[in-house]
């Protein structure tokens, strides 16, 4: 679902799917390099907190990605942060990752600013995330780049994700956009600053 939107809307802009050079966040075991082989990205680089994400990646799909760092991007070493910047990376994707203390809001910021100035951005996130209420601070960092016009949204999508285990229905947002610059150091600050200086 995510992956789909994310070449539709860039194929709507205008733009090749097969040019994107793109940041896996919360990668995993690699399902979404499966999917995003599908589009013929140029280059994909997965990135994970997890050791044994990366090496089940490694071992359930060796050629899923052209490179696959272990990081945490709340605060990345100097070394990940200068390899990340050398991949001239240019989307940025994130699938069933947020909103559960699995990725926090200043790991996403962070990775954000990784990504070129007018890079992709496409995730999904369970509906209870994006609400008010939300203690996570995703709903607050959405509203943030919105409100404040730091991203051209192009998607915004409710659907049905899956199953739970009760056998009810979870809704998600998938949500596609594409940033209009550097993020300004107010937003950092906010939303990336304090977990950095922890």
């Amino acid at each position: 679902m995510v992956v789909s939107r994310l070449a539709g809307a860039v194929r709507h802009a205008g733009e090749s799917v097969e040019t994107l050079r793109v940041l896996d966040l919360g990668a995993g075991n690699g399902i979404v390099s499966d999917e995003l082989k599908k589009f013929g990205v140029a280059r994909l680089v997965g990135l994970d907190i997890i050791e044994s994400a990366r090496e089940a990646a490694l071992r359930d799909r060796p050629a899923g990605y052209d490179e696959y760092f272990v990081a945490d991007m709340t605060n990345p070493d100097a070394e990940t942060s200068s390899a990340l910047e050398e991949w001239r990376l240019d989307a940025l994707t994130c699938v069933a990752a947020l909103g559960f203390d699995d990725i926090p809001a200043a790991a996403f910021v962070t990775a954000m600013e990784t990504i070129a100035e007018d890079g992709w951005l496409a995730f999904n996130i369970k509906t209870d995330f994006l609400q008010k209420a939300d203690k996570g601070g995703f709903a607050a960092l959405v509203k943030a780049l919105l409100d404040h016009d730091l991203v051209e949204l192009h998607l915004l999508e409710r659907y049905r994700h899956r199953l739970s285990i009760d056998g009810e229905w979870l809704e998600y947002f998938v949500l596609v956009a594409k940033k209009r610059g550097p993020l300004p150091p107010d937003i950092i600050s906010r939303f990336a600053g304090s977990a950095a200086s922890q």
